[in-house]
């Protein structure tokens, strides 16, 4: 005779099995296609596609990097810096060859901060145009441990902050941190030089979010940090690369109106090569992401 179960083992068993499926749904991380529903919601709610970027600038002195030339390399100056001022940095490129239009930001209290952007583009999904914004920070190139800390925060959903603009005659307050639809880092991958703890998962938080890490070996150093936050990994660098704006300009693009990885690493694989002369082939191998 087959012993019968009480309700409360089956209830122990149902809790067990959901426990079970939560673990691995943690494991798996979000998908992309998570992200692009969390993106059809807001743009039907009237909401902006938000991108915050994490820029570690250029330092020949506090990072460990084959030197620059010295403007390129200062990390205490955005104005001339590789990943910010400079033709291909951030600031320079996205607002002038890219066509986003610079909106003037206060820059935040944080003095490990030395500069921000606010851009505003146009761009296109499926039928419609929305609207898209891009804050970018510059941190202080001796503080890329902190600004990699920051990052990992906010890819985890955390320190969410609301940007203040004047836009022509309007006023608008943009969700940036945490709260962003996409998050970025951008400059030396400084997990080569030192190890920082992962994001717990008590600090995971929803909604979905995607993020990009151009560094050399991103996939490499940052994947498990990553997956630990339950952050989509849009892009992801295999290799030593140059981690300049026109990858992360035609990667936005790719992402708002594309919507998949495959488009979005080729994408950027274009660009790359048509800037580094490297060959599409060597290009698409930069480039990893997850669907």
């Amino acid at each position: 005779m087959k012993p019968t179960r009480s309700y409360s083992d089956f209830r122990l068993y149902a809790v067990s099995v959901l426990l079970a499926v939560l673990v691995c749904s943690a494991s798996w991380g979000t998908s992309g296609h998570a992200v692009q529903d969390r993106l059809d919601i807001d743009i039907a709610d009237g909401k902006s596609v938000m991108i915050h970027v994490v820029v570690a600038l250029c330092d020949n002195v506090n990072q460990g990097i084959v030197p620059v030339p010295k403007a390129l390399g200062n990390g205490q100056d955005p104005k001339t810096n590789l990943y910010w001022g400079a033709l291909y940095g951030i600031r320079t490129h996205l607002s002038r060859a890219a066509g986003w239009t610079r909106i003037d930001a206060l820059k935040p209290d944080d003095r490990r901060i030395l500069d921000r952007v606010v851009l505003h583009a146009r761009l296109k999904r499926d039928a419609t145009t929305v609207s898209a914004y891009v804050v970018a920070d510059a941190w202080d190139g001796a503080h890329i441990r902190e600004a990699l800390q920051a990052y990992f925060r906010m890819v985890a959903g955390g320190s969410e902050e609301t940007v203040e603009v004047r836009y022509g005659s309007e006023t608008l307050d943009l969700r940036a941190g945490g709260a962003a639809h996409l998050l970025a880092y951008i400059g030396h991958n400084g997990l080569m030089d030192f190890s920082l703890e992962s994001v717990g998962p008590a600090e995971v938080v929803t909604p979905a979010r995607s993020t990009i890490v151009l560094a050399c070996s991103s996939k490499l150093y940052f994947l498990d940090h990553l997956q630990a936050a339950n952050a989509h990994c849009l892009l992801l660098t295999t290799g030593l690369m140059a981690p300049e704006a026109y990858t992360l300009d035609s990667a936005i693009r790719a992402w708002v109106g594309k919507r998949t990885t495959s488009a979005v690493i080729q994408a950027a694989a274009s660009a790359y090569d048509r800037y580094q002369h490297c060959g599409q082939t060597a290009a698409r191998r930069l480039f990893w992401g997850e669907p």
